[in-house]
């Protein structure tokens, strides 16, 4: 057999050092290929070396220092050779779950490193900060009164101050998309909406949330801002203002308004419309004049990240970094758990002691707050980011760093949000979660976002814009209509700084109003650093103990009949033999950064009615904001769970995986967990918005997959049943009165001695009460895990984790269950975008939310019990659409639990 052709090292490889003695495969290698090394004998590789992973350039003794940017990422288990591949444990545990062609090392040959930094005060040195530019370069930008700053963008933005009202904003939102259509000088007008502050009881991220909050009211990008509360919730719009008076923002120097939700919800639009288009005149009189580039304020950011991060994108935006910071400008480094492992390059240079002190202060605080809820750092890594090369925290965290320019100096390290008052160049503390993180840089005053990615993120923030700087140039070229930037271009010769000076013309640009892909592409998301559930890790050892519930129903108490009136007619639809209330289409993004391309997805094939002559009533996307940045074990558990409830939920006639491609949770993770529940792979879509290139193309892929998959599909038959087909979640948002708990309590019953089922949340008031007790059941403990799908008929009670509304519901629909009836005391709260929720209420109800609940119940228990059964009959044969879903004041979020917390 002759010998494979040499290939030289410069063209299969990079050495982010020269002292390094691994390299980085720029294209993947085959088992067996010769490469001759810039110095030394040439070596064969033993494996096959994915694109962006490492191989051994040199020898390395059992013991020693693996070496990348010449900083350890680990220490050697055996003598390495060179032409070995380099992997540890937790990358070839991620590569088994991957649909390979070629075989894996069977050991590790590397262990994780970690040296914690040492501050030494009798050696540190103060560093200088570079010097400005003799004449800084100017943009046009809108010059806010005081000391608002200058803004890239003009923007109203509607912001719904806890997750309560995120619905009600997307929904104005969508009222008023084309409102500032013929004013020029408007960017547009965007909703906030997030996930924070909608529990009973205050958060542990309270003084974050308020931080944040108060950052978006003033923030040079907004020309107005509409806060929406109700008033009642644990984070309210006086809690904000009081918050922006004791801290001494410039509230009297923005438009604003703050809007209290006492009305029906029609009535409410109709009010905040109206406040809304009443300042169009007056923001659209801001015009755009040439400002000094000192008033950029610049978000640096990584996502999607990969094994050329670090040599290219990275290094560049650390150059534009640079040249803003000398244009007396500030630029923000952020995401502490990924810069654990490259202390020592973030403090090379740094303004003074303390500043270098408090860095590593909340480096341990993070630390400490990550092992409250039993989880370390080490976890952060990403399945996309260990497929493209990143085998563990050190390693990302030495690539991330390099968004700071060695010659630029660490000057300020703030908190989440915290306003930048100064110039220069910052770090803010925040999680790894990309937009978790951007949200933090945006509350500090950033008014553009640098977001470098290997795999190709593709996300955006509603009123700043983002820059996309893509690694190589193969990713920029399979995803160019959703980037900005090839910074892969350095890899294939282009200098650096010829790169930096074209990459700091378009910031100029963008700055003054060109629009970016992500701006083009029309699609925006939040989330804010999530709610920690654990202040401290005093209950940790009993969490680790609980064992999940047993998943069988509960016995009714004995002794008594079911209510008179125990007939009901529910036309179902029959798919397999089995009774359904309806058939939808459903889209299941794997992760946060999928999600609004999901929606996007859904809304194409709604409007183009697919599916309707095989009797699909909808496609349904359920966005949401978990799958990536987040830990695992038992909340990765938990939402895999609850993601597989939906996946076989009995109004599903047919279901798509959509992921970005980078995520924890890809669609080789949930192959396998589909595997594991021993489901048909074929039954289900995959799509993949980085993969498939980019969004047009994914949503392409999705309907034509819906398309052909509807098409083998016949028109299902209806049957009619009676209630032992009612598959009923049952819930109280607050203390109900007696009479409509008894009402509650006899469909319960009624429902359950028919053949039914009824899973009701632990955390309902309404368990407690002597009412329910005595009329269902007093074994008031949880049987049925958080979205875990019941099995057969009966009574449930779901173990609901928090009092979170939304995340309640969400849990609920993924058991199985059809329809959710809600017995509501206060406001009316948000349906589901997929199961209709149906809200019943007494006379005790304010008479301004009469309208936007489905029943008003009387005294007469017989008569509220059968009032409620015959509306769940209409519902569930799609002859009634309840007032949440009509109004579109619906909402999906799942819970982490008591052990989630962002990474």
């Amino acid at each position: 057999m002759d010998r494979p052709i040499p290939l030289p090292f410069h063209e299969i490889g990079r050495l982010p050092e020269p002292e390094d003695n691994v390299a980085i495969a720029v294209r993947r290698l085959e088992a067996g290929t010769r490469i001759v090394p810039v110095s030394g004998e040439p070596f064969v590789l033993g494996h096959t070396v994915l694109e962006g992973h490492r191989f051994a350039v040199r020898a390395i003794p059992e013991g020693a220092e693996v070496l990348s940017w010449n900083l350890p990422f680990g220490t050697a288990l055996c003598n390495i050779a060179p032409g070995e591949y380099i992997c540890n444990r937790e990358i070839l545990e991620a590569l088994r779950i991957r649909q390979l062609d070629f075989p894996l090392p069977e050991q590790p040959n590397f262990k994780d490193r970690m040296d914690r930094y040492r501050l030494d005060k009798t050696v540190f040195r103060a560093g200088h900060q570079m010097a400005p530019f003799e004449t800084p370069p100017t943009f046009w930008g809108y010059q806010r009164p005081g000391s608002r700053g200058c803004g890239t963008r003009n923007h109203i933005v509607l912001l719904g101050t806890t997750s309560q009202t995120a619905s009600f904003v997307k929904r104005l939102e969508t009222r008023l998309k084309d409102a500032a259509a013929h004013y020029p000088h408007i960017d547009g007008i965007v909703a906030v909406a997030h996930t924070e502050g909608g529990v009973q009881n205050p958060p542990n991220n309270r003084e974050l949330l308020l931080r944040t909050l108060s950052g978006y009211v003033v923030h040079p990008n907004v020309g107005a801002i509409l806060l929406v509360d109700y008033g009642t919730e644990s984070v309210t719009n006086a809690m904000v203002r009081a918050y922006l008076e004791e801290y001494g923002y410039p509230l009297g120097d923005v438009l604003h308004a703050f809007l209290s939700l006492k009305d029906g919800f029609d009535v409410e639009m109709e009010r905040a419309a109206g406040v809304v288009t009443g300042w169009l005149e007056t923001v659209n009189r801001a015009e755009r004049a040439e400002l000094p580039a000192s008033h950029l304020k610049i978000a640096l950011q990584c996502g999607g990240s990969d094994a050329f991060s670090g040599v290219s994108a990275n290094p560049l935006l650390a150059c534009v970094a640079r040249d803003v910071v000398r244009s007396g400008g500030a630029a923000n480094l952020a995401e502490t758990d990924e810069l654990i492992g490259a202390e020592s390059y973030v403090l090379s240079k740094v303004r003074d002691f303390e500043t270098a002190k408090t860095f590593l202060d909340m480096v341990e605080r993070f630390k400490e707050r990550v092992a409250w809820h039993g989880q370390t750092v080490d976890a952060n890594p990403s399945g996309g980011n260990k497929f493209r090369g990143l085998y563990n925290i050190a390693l990302k965290s030495i690539g991330a760093a390099r968004k700071k320019h060695p010659d630029i100096r660490l000057d300020h390290a703030i908190e989440y949000g915290q306003p930048m008052t100064d110039p220069g160049y910052y770090f803010m503390d925040s999680p790894g979660n990309d937009l978790e993180s951007i949200a933090g840089q945006v509350a500090c005053g950033c008014n553009m976002i640098f977001f470098t990615t290997g795999n190709g993120s593709i996300t955006n923030f509603p009123f700043v814009p983002t820059i996309k700087i893509v690694t190589t140039t193969k990713r920029f070229e399979l995803l160019s209509k959703d980037m900005d930037v090839n910074a892969g271009v350095y890899l294939d010769g282009t200098p650096m700084e010829e790169l930096a000076r074209q990459t700091f013309d378009l910031t100029l640009r963008v700055a003054s109003g060109e629009r970016t892909t992500g701006e083009r592409a029309g699609h925006a998301q939040v989330s804010i650093w999530r709610n920690w559930p654990q202040g401290d890790g005093i209950r940790l050892p009993e969490l680790l103990r609980r064992s999940s519930p047993p998943g069988k129903p509960l016995s009714l108490r004995p002794g008594i009949g079911a209510p008179q009136r125990a007939v009901g007619r529910i036309e179902s639809y029959l798919t397999d033999g089995q009774p359904t209330t309806e058939r939808v289409g459903l889209i299941l993004p794997t992760s946060l950064c999928s999600s609004q391309i999901a929606r996007m997805a859904a809304e194409r094939l709604n409007r183009k009615a697919v599916g309707r002559a095989q009797g699909i009533s909808r496609f349904v996307a359920l966005s949401h904001t978990e799958g990536c940045g987040v830990s695992g074990g038992a909340s990765e558990s938990l939402y895999a769970r609850t993601m597989a409830g939906y996946l076989v939920h009995p109004m599903v006639a047919c279901a798509l995986f959509m992921e970005h491609g980078c995520e924890r949770t890809h669609n080789d993770f949930y192959r396998q967990q589909l595997q594991n529940r021993s489901l048909d792979l074929d039954r289900f879509g995959w799509a993949s918005v980085q993969l498939d290139g980019g969004i047009e193309r994914v949503l392409d892929r999705t309907e034509a997959w819906f398309a052909q998959t509807l098409t083998a599909m016949n028109l299902p038959g209806v049957s009619v049943r009676g209630l032992e087909a009612l598959r009923l979640g049952l819930a109280a948002t607050g203390p109900v009165s007696e009479s409509l708990a008894a009402g509650l309590a006899g469909v319960v019953r009624t429902v359950v001695e028919t053949g039914g089922t009824v899973v009701v949340p632990d955390h309902a008031q309404m368990l407690a009460m002597p009412v329910f007790r005595d009329t269902v059941t007093d074994v008031i403990e949880p049987c049925l895990a958080y979205g875990q799908p019941f099995s057969e008929p009966g009574l449930y009670i779901m173990d609901s984790q928090t009092s979170h509304w939304v995340e309640t519901l969400v849990g609920l629909g993924a058991t199985g269950v059809e329809v959710v009836l809600a017995g509501v005391s206060g406001h009316p709260v948000q349906g589901h975008p997929m199961i209709p929720l149906v809200q019943a209420a007494s006379a005790s109800l304010p008479t301004a939310f009469h309208g936007d609940v489905d029943l008003m119940v009387g005294d007469d228990v017989a008569v509220s019990t059968s009032q409620m059964l015959d509306l769940l009959c209409s519902v569930a044969s799609r002859q009634y659409t309840p007032r949440a879903a009509a109004l579109g004041n619906v909402d999906f979020q799942i819970t982490r639990g008591l052990l989630g917390v962002s990474m």
